[in-house]
Formats: structure tokens, sequence, C-alpha cells
């Protein structure tokens, strides 16, 4: 998991928050629809656990439509950018470069406001009436994984939702976990925060 620290499907374990609780609101998922509409911009600091307990720390950078940085804790050789096309992982320790298309990734539902989730998306019971648990899978493309959002009732963030996290499993099931922190919203993001250096040739994407 340090090899490729998302692995390209992120998470957020939450047990704890997922019970047998009474089916949650119709308008849930209409609240979080409304809230993913209402963030242009978003800036968090993410403690990143994969399977096998491993963490992480950095700073989660978005801008829709399309933009993402992962930006690592320092010593860790790595970044995962999306660029508003396509989504990378950079490994600068082997000099390697992967990409895949956006849509092919289970942040797709992060970067594109316009994706109406209620066509993949579920709300998922939890054992708090403060908590929204939404699990979006597209069906038709089981190789893109599944993420499960975790949010916190807030009246003071977008659409009174306040994103904690994210579970996510690739096709192999694989399971990386996210949790946030600092979370602040639509700031003034400049397209350059998602410029990154290519380490097979020399200047920057």
């Amino acid at each position: 998991m340090f090899a490729r620290p998302l692995a390209f499907s992120l998470a957020l374990a939450a047990p704890a928050l997922v019970s047998a609780a009474a089916p949650a609101p119709a308008n849930e998922l209409a609240q979080v629809q409304q809230h993913l509409q209402s963030v242009s911009a978003m800036t968090a600091g993410f403690a990143q656990t994969d399977r096998n307990g491993r963490t992480l720390t950095g700073t989660m950078t978005l801008k829709r439509p399309g933009k993402i940085r992962f930006q690592y804790q320092k010593g860790v050789p790595q970044l995962i950018v999306a660029d508003g096309r396509s989504l990378y992982f950079i490994d600068y320790q082997v000099r390697q470069v992967e990409r895949w298309p956006i849509g092919n990734s289970p942040l797709a539902v992060l970067l594109n406001p316009k994706k109406d989730i209620a066509k993949f998306a579920k709300v998922v019971p939890t054992g708090s009436d403060n908590v929204v648990s939404v699990e979006v899978h597209d069906g038709d493309h089981p190789e893109y994984g599944r993420i499960t959002l975790i949010f916190q009732k807030s009246a003071s963030a977008p659409a009174g939702l306040m994103l904690q996290g994210w579970v996510a499993l690739d096709s192999q099931n694989n399971r990386t976990t996210i949790r946030l922190s600092n979370q602040q919203f639509n700031a003034n993001i400049s397209d350059g925060a998602f410029r990154w250096n290519d380490p097979r040739k020399q200047g920057p994407r």
C-alpha cells in the first residue's frame, strides 16, 4: 500500500457508524447531492489507513470540475492528482506515472458536480441521526469499484453536511480508509495547484 498509497480507490472505514437502524429519510440523498453541487472547492487534511493498518497523512485540495490533489507527508515520494481530464498516480522513487480517466475512478462522484448520484447511490442506514452515509456504485461497471461517503450533519457546512471522509473498495475488494480534518470550503484555488512534475522527463504537467 505504501507503493501505491490510494490504489485509486479511497475509503473511510467506519463500521461503528453502520448498523441495522431504521431506513434513512429519502431526502438525505437529495441533501448529499445538494452538498456536492454547493462545493466548488475544498481543502482538508487527511489520514489514510490501508488494509494492513498503515497510516499516511497529507493535504487534500479539490476544485470542481475534475481537479484533486493528494499531497502526502514529507518522505512519501508519491502524488495523486487529477487535472480535469485524467487521474494520475506519480511515483517519484521509481519514476513511474499511471493514468486513468477520471470517470473510471470512485472519485468521480466528488469531482463531477453535474453527476446525478441518484442513478448510482443509496443511503446506508447508520446508528446516528447526525451521520449520513451514501454508497455509490455503478452496477454496469463493477471494475470502477465503490465508494461510501460519510457526512456529519452541520448547520455551518454546505447544504448542512460536513464531509468526514469516505469508504471505497476497488474491484479486488482492497479497502483504504480516508478521514478528513480541518475542512475548508469554496476558497479561491488556482489551477496551478494541480500541476505536477513528470519524473520521466523535465518540466511540469
